[in-house]
């Protein structure tokens, strides 16, 4: 067997493995249409804004989860100006089903993670700060589940992606106990590349569109394919 620098890989889900942002749309225009409102990329794009404040709040500790998830739709129902039309509540429970039952790959993650499995040199494992019943759900129905050791989500963690307390967590649940020897690849900086930073753990930095790194959080590979975790890791 040959020898490997890193056995075990810890992959963010949301913009790394499964593209996020199709089932944010796909998820918020039938959770609008179910109260009768056919909305465009405007209302999508707005959405998104609001969302990715809300989860950057999160990971700093400024919001707790449940502040998250309910005061992204009342803020975007009220920006609208939409509260006596559209149940907020509603639809914050449509769109976690949506995101629960919608995936889509990026790139070729399916298979990339299939072959590191096949390999029988590496664990994977999912670190995720996503709704565990949406992690679950869209995981299970992916096929990914099948080559992952285990999930490991910020809602049942107990702590979310970059505290240490997250990564504490993980890695006490890891059968390697070498850290030299884990690897995190994810496509946020804040959350992936800092978390992993700050817990000295290397990290691979997937940034597909050639984003200029202006944040202080520096991975030890940046790359802009997914096929290219493989080349990290000496699988042809």
């Amino acid at each position: 067997m040959p020898d490997v620098r890193y056995t075990a890989i810890l992959w963010d889900v949301d913009g790394t493995l499964l593209d996020f942002l199709y089932a944010q749309r796909k998820s918020l225009v039938a959770a609008f249409k179910e109260q009768g409102m056919d909305i465009g990329d405007d209302i999508v794009s707005l959405y998104s804004a609001i969302n990715d404040r809300y989860w950057k709040k999160l990971e700093l500790s400024e919001v707790t989860r449940q502040e998250l998830l309910i005061g992204r739709f009342r803020e975007l129902v009220d920006e609208l100006s939409l509260s006596d039309t559209i149940s907020s509540e509603q639809l914050r429970i449509s769109y976690e089903y949506g995101l629960s039952t919608t995936y889509k790959y990026i790139e070729n993650s399916y298979e990339i993670v299939k072959k590191l499995f096949d390999t029988g040199l590496f664990k994977q494992y999912i670190i995720t700060n996503g709704v565990a019943s949406v992690q679950r759900g869209k995981l299970s129905l992916s096929g990914l589940t099948d080559y992952i050791e285990e999930l490991f989500i910020s809602e049942e963690v107990g702590a979310e992606k970059p505290q240490r307390a997250f990564f504490e967590y993980c890695c006490e649940h890891i059968a390697e106990k070498d850290k030299e020897r884990l690897l995190v690849v994810g496509d946020s900086l804040t959350s992936d590349i800092r978390g992993a930073n700050e817990y000295g753990i290397a990290s691979v930095w997937y940034n597909p569109g050639g984003w200029l790194n202006e944040s202080p959080y520096i991975p030890v590979y940046e790359i802009k394919s997914l096929k290219e975790v493989q080349d990290i890791l000496g699988i042809l």
